[in-house]
């Protein structure tokens, strides 16, 4: 694999058609059929990414149609988006977590003429969506969906749609990706909304490309790149960071990609399928950190005192005080107790890539000590979405996100607001002149995020500039550095810091169900989470964590007054992203008073 290859690519279907034909009958797309994983070779998605692109072109679709594609992470995800790219046409991905109003939104907002489902389940809140809006003319079930049919709304089969004259569709292909070029738009990724209604992000052909390129060079010059590289799909692929991270810059290094069943059997598939690059959000790792510590502390003893530590080496070389005796302890971790971390993570993990939200530094030191190579990245869906990362030769420091990628230029605004410019930046939000004007100005992306450039050049994030609190007085509160510091206890599930506009901060708590288990059992209480709440122990046990926590916060930081959520924040109750970062503004919504409460003690 050449950078100069991707550089010279003028789209991504070039670019893939350009792997397949290189790789052959080499394995590609892998997923867990009928109890096995089951792969398929480059060769066979060429063929049935260029037949199924024709087809689409046989229903009458045109250059710069939308087509809305709504899957769980599968290879027919990773198909469908390059046979509609392949086709002239744009994706849309939708997440499958959307409920029947978010689809009515997408597809009134792009106005998609077709939409390729996946299962019969995800079709539920779709359908009525689709008869709604009267947009789509077209639906395309990749499982077994019932027939649907309804006055100009027509039901294709998966299977009919991936048959026909692959070297004829090979070659009208290759015919009309030689008009496709690099400012194209190649998909409208939409926002997962933390702060209100999703808006549609025009991400061309070269911003992808560019964020590829300049990922490859850190895998490749930082790690190495080999034939049989393989990362680990997890996170949405209507995701931006999981459709380029996960899917076009795989594509882009020969690697091979696995589809992962889901987070209660991600851990049995890291086993499994041995990947050596993750792409992961913080809160995935944070969920890794506590089972593995809370299974070392069961254990006690010796495996205690090792991993103990190991965390203060980690600490240490982190602050950069590595000692003398530390290189005799580093000797002994890497034969006692990292090989056993690492095997949990399939033995060959060369590195994870932690993105999507910031992380905390203690929980990149954490896999730093127990011997995994963390990298954190940062960006935006407007941005490609990757805007830097850290890297071993650059000098990985886990309070910062890495230097900028190449290709990327950074400037940081008189009020602290991170600047980007490049080809990485998108062309504009669909149909949103006035958003678009805000967030772009002169070529620079205005990226809502607040930070400044170490003496390395890394980039060092304090917080959005939308999410700051401000209170009465004036003063500057990063909340995303005070939740980070509450959930990295063990007692602390979730949580979400207010006070804008206010005398002081207050937090709305969500316990570890864990934690409250065995709490209980040792203060002689039935497990009942609401119940437990009520109870003045339990809220003094939740207090002294939080003051705790308060003995390391600045004065107009700490966390006065806390409440209680009912229920943990989900996808599900719209108190989450799909890319699992809080959704504040409906945390607020349902909370206020609750919180509003809390500055009346």
């Amino acid at each position: 694999m050449q950078l100069s290859d991707i550089d010279a690519a003028n789209n991504l279907v070039e670019l893939f058609l350009r792997r397949a034909d290189a790789k052959g009958d080499a394995p590609f797309l892998g997923a867990k059929r009928d109890g096995t994983w089951q792969t398929m070779s480059w060769r066979e998605a060429a063929r049935t990414v260029c037949v199924l692109a024709q087809n689409l072109r046989g229903l009458g679709l045109e250059d710069g149609d939308r087509v809305m594609l709504v899957s769980e992470n599968r290879p027919e995800w990773c198909i469908a988006d390059l046979a509609i790219m392949a086709a002239g046409c744009v994706t849309v991905p939708a997440y499958v977590t959307n409920t029947e109003r978010d689809h009515v939104h997408i597809l009134d907002n792009s106005g998609a003429r077709a939409v390729i489902v996946s299962t019969e389940k995800l079709s539920q809140p779709l359908l009525p969506a689709i008869m709604r809006t009267g947009i789509a003319e077209h639906v395309i079930p990749i499982d077994g969906i019932r027939q649907y049919q309804s006055g100009s709304l027509t039901c294709h089969g998966w299977s009919a749609m991936t048959e026909g004259d692959a070297a004829a569709a090979r070659e009208a292909v290759d015919k009309r990706m030689t008009s496709v070029g690099r400012s194209d738009t190649a998909c409208i990724i939409y926002t997962s909304g933390t702060g209100g209604a999703p808006r549609g992000v025009l991400q061309h052909h070269g911003a992808i490309l560019c964020n590829v390129a300049g990922a490859a060079e850190i895998l490749a010059n930082d790690f190495g790149l080999d034939e049989d590289d393989r990362f680990l799909s997890f996170l949405p692929l209507s995701h931006a960071y999981e459709h380029t991270g996960g899917q076009c810059l795989p594509i882009a290094v020969g690697a091979q990609i696995f589809y992962a069943e889901g987070l209660e059997k991600l851990a049995s598939n890291i086993e499994e399928t041995r990947p050596t690059i993750m792409v992961v959000v913080p809160r995935l790792f944070e969920v890794l950190r506590q089972r593995i510590m809370k299974q070392v502390d069961k254990q006690g003893g010796a495996a205690k005192a090792l991993m103990d530590r190991a965390l203060a080496l980690g600490q240490r070389k982190a602050e950069g005080r590595y000692r003398l005796g530390d290189k005799t302890l580093d000797f002994v971790l890497e034969r006692l107790l990292r090989p056993k971390i690492r095997q949990r993570f399939g033995g060959r993990i060369k590195a994870m890539v932690s993105g999507g939200a910031p992380l905390n530094p203690e929980v990149g030191v954490f896999f730093q000590s127990m011997g995994l190579t963390m990298l954190q990245g940062y960006g935006q869906t407007e941005a490609g979405p990757v805007i830097s990362c850290n890297r071993p030769r650059a000098g990985i420091a886990m309070h910062t996100v890495g230097p900028p990628l190449r290709g990327v230029e950074i400037a940081i605004a008189d009020d602290g607001e991170i600047l980007c410019r490049g080809e990485l930046v998108m062309h504009g939000y669909w149909q949103n002149k006035a958003e678009t004007e805000r967030a772009l100005k002169d070529g620079w992306l205005h990226t809502g995020d607040i930070g400044h450039l170490d003496e390395k050049g890394r980039i060092v994030i304090t917080d959005r500039k939308k999410d700051m609190i401000v209170n009465d007085k004036g003063d500057n509160v990063a909340p995303q550095k005070l939740e980070g510091m509450l959930t990295l206890r063990p007692e602390i599930a979730q949580a979400m810091v207010s006070g804008d506009k206010r005398p002081y901060v207050v937090g709305l708590i969500v316990p570890d169900a864990e934690w409250a288990l065995e709490w209980a059992r040792a203060n002689g209480e039935k497990f009942d989470l609401p119940a437990l709440q009520d109870l003045p122990a339990f809220r003094s046990a939740i207090r002294a964590v939080i003051d705790e926590v308060n003995r390391e916060l600045s004065v107009i930081e700490k966390i006065r007054q806390f409440a209680f959520a009912d229920e943990p924040f989900t996808i599900e109750n719209e108190e989450m992203t799909p890319s699992m970062k809080i959704r504040r503004h409906k945390i607020r919504e349902r909370y206020g008073p609750r919180l509003d409460a809390l500055y009346r003690h």
